[in-house]
């Protein structure tokens, strides 16, 4: 299936936002425009979230088991999201985030392999250690402070 239009320009977005290390302040992003979306927008929600948590872990080095560019597309779909300038402009009542669903859909069903290993790995966690990892602190500095320190011990 091809993308949806206007998302190749968010690849090279996605890229450099990756190589910056500026996973935090788009994770924190998502969550926001996640949180104030409507209810009628379950699909929406539940694929940004899944997306959201896949970078989580992998911001944190819990999860590594996914290719390189599976994880530019998944960061793509999550800027396009984020962004209020696409296709169909968030800000126009009723349709605005219609575009944002069908890239978000396509993310997800282009990668579904990818997103069911880690779904599968997720939920083969124990419930303790899923909470670590789901835990989102309260800012992206501190997911930032967190990831370095992680480095520093070596994990």
């Amino acid at each position: 299936m091809k993308a949806p239009w206007n998302f190749a320009r968010f690849l090279p977005l996605a890229e450099r936002l990756l190589k910056r290390g500026k996973l935090p302040t788009l994770i924190f992003a998502v969550v926001r425009k996640s949180q104030g979306t409507a209810g009628h927008f379950s699909e929406l929600k539940s694929n940004a979230k899944l997306l959201q948590e896949l970078c989580l872990a992998y911001w944190r080095g819990e999860y590594r088991h996914v290719n390189p560019r599976s994880l530019v597309m998944i960061v793509a779909g999550l800027l396009y999201f984020v962004s209020p300038i696409d296709a169909i402009p968030d800000w126009i009542p009723g349709i605005g985030l219609l575009d944002d669903i069908a890239v978000l859909a396509w993310v997800v069903n282009s990668l579904e392999k990818e997103l069911n290993a880690f779904k599968a790995w997720r939920d083969s966690l124990r419930p303790e250690k899923l909470r670590v990892v789901e835990r989102l602190p309260d800012s992206p500095k501190a997911l930032q402070l967190e990831h370095n320190s992680g480095e520093q011990r070596g994990l």
